[in-house]
């Protein structure tokens, strides 16, 4: 991105209720990692449902093995 087009995206939000998120992490002397992440409530919701949806088929995968080695 351009300069420009990085003022541009920062003054205006995409979506009224967006949340932003900015990190920095300093692993060592030398090591510097920066972040940043930005959502809105239904990217949360939908996010959540998602890994919801994964841990219960997961989980009945391992108990369906659990079952057959019986």
């Amino acid at each position: 991105m351009t300069a420009i087009q990085d003022d541009l995206s920062s003054d205006s939000p995409s979506h009224p209720e967006e949340m932003k998120s900015v990190f920095d992490l300093r692993v060592g002397k030398h090591i510097t990692l920066q972040g940043s992440a930005r959502t809105t409530p239904a990217g949360v919701i939908s996010t959540a449902i998602a890994v919801a949806a994964m841990t219960f088929a997961v989980g009945y995968l391992i108990s369906s093995v659990n079952r057959r080695r019986w």
